[in-house]
């Protein structure tokens, strides 16, 4: 079995299923478990993802709105590496190399067309399918009931744990910073299970845009910073498109020392077996003091 992933998400997905050693291609921002790195890569972005998150923003929207792909596919890599399963994902246009970008690339195979698995995870309950249907692609159908049975059990103890916890502070997940979108699809999910009260976004839905407006007169009790594709660093030096808001001080989450950045490259923006650690990061932010799983410094610090 021979296994190409054009997803951080899938990466993990496959590893997690014990199939770390049939991985033969990535894309390009595979980076865990870290020895992926060591694979080769296929795909690359178009667009400049240096400056800030308004210059990445305005770059991306003018490549869609001319009706382009936000990504490129090396396809001749691909076929010399000869996969029998491709990840890929049909979620988003923008996050990832989708399933269009994909078959473009491929179309030309007549050889050996190999067989394409396409991940759509809008809410929870779609990533433990996306884990069965990987698991099940590589001929492994037990393995994905195992890894996501484990999953859920970790997450049903500490639903089981906030349920007995009568506080539930509204949170409000930010999951790009200029211009401000709020977390969606999975993450209102989340902060439910974590014991929050979430101010924006739906289950199921696409990450919605929100105005600076929206935030001040919502005054969230904290505020959870999870810009998609940044780390904790980088997330930090774009901060001051917001702490330079007027109202920023008070807020009561920045008040109250409750404002926290996150590394949501790795764990919120990964519908995959970290879907776990993320809840427990949300945990430990809506609750400290009642939860402690040791992601703080990693996962998240403190504004």
């Amino acid at each position: 079995m021979r296994v190409a992933s054009m997803l951080a998400s899938a990466t993990e997905i496959v590893t997690a299923l014990g199939f770390r050693d049939a991985l033969v291609a990535r894309s390009h921002e595979c980076d865990f478990p870290a020895d992926v790195a060591a694979l080769p890569c296929c795909t690359e972005p178009k667009i400049d993802l240096h400056g800030s998150s308004r210059d990445i923003d305005d770059r991306v929207k003018a490549v869609v709105q001319e009706g382009l792909s936000v990504y490129r596919v090396d396809g001749d890599a691909l076929k010399a590496l000869r996969p029998d399963v491709i990840v890929t994902q049909s979620q988003c246009e923008v996050c990832a190399v989708s399933e269009n970008d994909l078959r473009k690339a491929v179309c030309d195979w007549l050889d050996a067309t190999p067989n394409i698995v396409t991940l759509k995870p809008d809410a929870l309950a779609d990533i433990w399918t996306d884990i069965q249907n990987v698991a099940d692609a590589l001929g492994a159908p037990a393995r994905g009931r195992a890894l996501i049975a484990a999953l859920q059990a970790r997450m049903a103890r500490i639903e089981a744990a906030t349920a007995e916890i009568s506080e539930r502070p509204t949170i409000a997940c930010i999951e790009w910073i200029d211009p401000l979108m709020a977390g969606g699809n999975w993450m209102p999910e989340l902060v439910a299970m974590a014991g929050g009260t979430n101010l924006f976004g739906t289950a199921g839905a696409h990450s919605p845009w929100m105005t600076w407006d929206d935030l001040r007169r919502a005054d969230p009790e904290v505020i959870a910073i999870l810009p998609c594709g940044f780390d904790i660093a980088r997330t930090r030096r774009e901060m001051p498109a917001l702490t330079a808001q007027p109202g920023w001080s008070g807020l009561r989450a920045v008040r109250n020392g409750r404002v926290y950045l996150t590394d949501g490259n790795q764990y919120f923006n990964r519908p995959g077996p970290r879907i776990a650690d993320s809840l427990e990061i949300l945990a430990e932010l809506l609750h400290p003091g009642r939860f402690d799983f040791g992601h703080h410094g990693r996962g998240w610090v403190r504004l």
